[in-house]
């Protein structure tokens, strides 16, 4: 038995553990046990129970689990009919709708653990409950869960379970888990004042002054670089006729994820009219200008190559675009700024010919290595292939999959990348780019995905060398993905301290007394004239506070200005993560640091810098 087999076997079997201890402490009549699987870090059990389980229930839970493994009770399986299944759990009314899902001739497959609990199960599982005596674990949490994930279904209770193979694993877990919960940019980024959420929008982030400028920095530092590779930023409107989503597919496609606008009954003096039970009421559909808040940019990308004649000279052309975007969520999947309802993306739609494919993504997987490399970043890339929903021809999406297979064929060799089989886009194959944190975690941001549907749904053309006319090929294209999602990854990576040149306010200004406030204007005027973002309190109070205060916003350098900097034109500064101070550097060789390590992107320690 390898590792993974060994794993899903105890977790597994924990799982009925888990089941048994919960029945026997709130009654064989008060529970309904539904599923309870394995995952990445231990496993959970879904029930209804009479009463919500709380925190003070875990250690009792524990207990009782223990209790039974050392009861050293045997496991047996028994092969059962679909009949004497739901005879079996006639009173487990979830059972029971499992089992009347399944086949009529399918034969079931019961677990239990002694003689008093039994549960449907696939298997495999353990011979004995001795064989977890070694087995550490710890109930994790227990929150609400729908049966079956249909929010119209009963409401579940679902415990979760850390399980690992001895105390030691579960022991390092818990010191990652403890490390993930600090670095959480759920609880950093208001406490940094980058950003806040409001009842008012739901999933629509508030960006505040410092959060935005870290968003400024890390879109100028993608609009320098695409500048570079000849990408041509535009601006489209953000509200659009349905008539522009029926042509690229996505009103069939993606209707239900779209914020859409209906338009409303009006009198002759534009006032909105009202139906009998006082809503607004709605103009019948096929008379309606049905309006949308874009949940993509690429239908415009098409318009505007579409607004012109393009030659064959024009190609590759680079559509850049970092507009708003909306999409809409059912409110359990809204998740910081990791899954939001409105956003936006470092966007391109680059159109080419066929025989500019292969190197216009060996060019953008250049972009993309400068940009994660900066940051300090690795990823790796994942193939997505048709989905079932796809749109167009087979033989059109096999050519795109084969082209997009050479380019990672090429870059990686065969084999040396992951296939995720019908998880493409509807018009189009794509690349995922994987990224990985300081903790080992992936997060799929960026994406570069071959489209030969869109420009047909458009009718795109353009003039070839020998007169013809011709379809151009799409490549979309996002590097950071969302802007939001990849500032929670790197909010989290960095655990909010950030490099240098991306930190929201990279120099504190300290004066510690209200005379030192004009030699601190002086320093502010040179920082701000050299482009370093700054904070700076001139208010008649202990520098000290100043200091705390500036320290818990992670800000790399903090600068203090006395008597002796005054007389002296220096700086004495305090350095993060550090209890090092620099006492009176000269305020020109503090500036060209600055200057150096904002043009570098240095990854450096600021401590190790300094």
């Amino acid at each position: 038995m390898n590792k993974e087999e060994f794993l899903e076997v105890y977790r597994h079997s924990l799982a009925h553990i888990l089941a048994k201890a919960v029945i026997e402490i709130f009654g064989k009549d008060n529970v309904q046990y539904a599923i309870g699987p394995q995952i990445d870090d231990g496993m959970y059990y879904d029930f209804l129970l009479p009463r919500t389980v709380t925190q003070e229930d875990f250690p009792l839970i524990e207990e009782k689990m223990r209790e039974i493994i050392k009861r050293r009770e045997d496991w047996t399986v028994k092969e059962v009919s679909k009949a004497e299944g739901l005879k079996m759990f006639e009173d487990q009314k979830f059972k029971v709708e499992l089992i009347q899902d399944l086949p009529e001739e399918e034969a079931l497959t019961v677990y239990y653990t002694g003689d008093d609990f039994v549960d449907l199960c696939r298997g495999p599982h353990i011979e004995n409950s001795q064989d977890l005596m070694n087995v550490a674990f710890q109930v994790k949490s227990a929150s609400g869960s729908y049966w079956r994930g249909d929010e119209n279904r009963d409401q579940l209770q679902r415990i979760y379970v850390f399980a690992f193979p001895d105390k030691q694993q579960l022991k390092e877990h818990l010191k990652w888990l403890q490390e993930a919960q600090e670095r959480d940019h759920k609880k950093l980024g208001p406490q940094l004042e980058l950003f806040m959420f409001d009842e008012t929008a739901p999933g629509m982030p508030y960006w505040l002054p410092r959060g935005w400028k870290l968003y400024n920095t890390l879109m100028n530092f993608s609009r320098t670089l695409q500048d570079e590779y000849g990408y041509q930023e535009i601006c489209a409107p953000v509200f659009n006729n349905r008539k522009l989503y029926l042509i690229s597919g996505h009103w069939a496609h993606y209707q239900n994820n779209m914020f859409v606008v209906p338009e409303l009954e009006r009198d002759e003096d534009g006032h909105i009219l009202l139906d009998e039970s006082g809503s607004f009421k709605m103009k019948p559909v096929e008379e309606a200008d049905i309006y949308s808040a874009k949940p993509m940019n690429c239908p415009n990308a098409m318009i505007v190559f579409k607004s012109k004649t393009r030659s064959y000279r024009d190609l590759p052309l680079r559509l850049s675009e970092n507009n708003v975007l909306h999409r809409k969520e059912k409110s359990g999947q809204l998740n910081g700024l990791l899954r939001v309802q409105e956003f936006r993306q470092d966007d391109d739609h680059t159109f080419v010919m066929e025989t500019q494919i292969e190197e216009e993504i060996a060019k953008i997987f250049e972009l993309t290595d400068r940009i994660y490399n900066t940051l300090g970043l690795e990823y790796r890339a994942e193939l997505s292939t048709r989905p079932e929903d796809f749109m167009g021809d087979i033989e059109t999406w096999n050519l795109a999959e084969k082209a997009l297979k050479n380019i990672l064929d090429s870059k990686y060799g065969e084999g040396g990348y992951e296939i995720n089989e019908g998880d493409g886009a509807f018009y189009g194959p794509k690349i995922d780019l994987q990224m990985k944190d300081a903790l080992g975690r992936e997060w799929q941001c960026g994406t570069i995905q071959l489209d030969f549907q869109l420009p047909a749904n458009f009718d795109l053309k353009y003039t070839a060398a020998d007169g013809g006319q011709y379809r151009p090929v799409v490549i979309h294209r996002a590097l950071y993905g969302s802007f939001e999602r990849f500032i929670a990854v790197i909010i989290e990576n960095f655990k909010g301290a950030f490099p240098f040149w991306l930190s929201p306010t990279q120099v504190a200004v300290v004066p510690i007394k209200s005379e030192h406030n004009d030699y601190a204007k002086e320093v502010c005027a040179l920082l701000r004239a050299n482009g370093v973002r700054f904070e700076v309190d001139y208010e008649d109070k202990n520098m000290n506070a100043k200091i705390k205060e500036f320290k818990q916003f992670k800000i790399p350098y903090i600068i203090v200005l006395g008597d002796k900097e005054a007389e002296e034109r220096t700086v004495s500064i305090n350095v993060r993560g550090s209890n090092q101070q620099l006492r009176n550097v000269p305020l020109d060789e503090f500036l060209d640091m600055c200057d150096q390590m904002n043009e570098e992107h240095s990854l450096e320690l600021i401590s190790e810098r300094a």
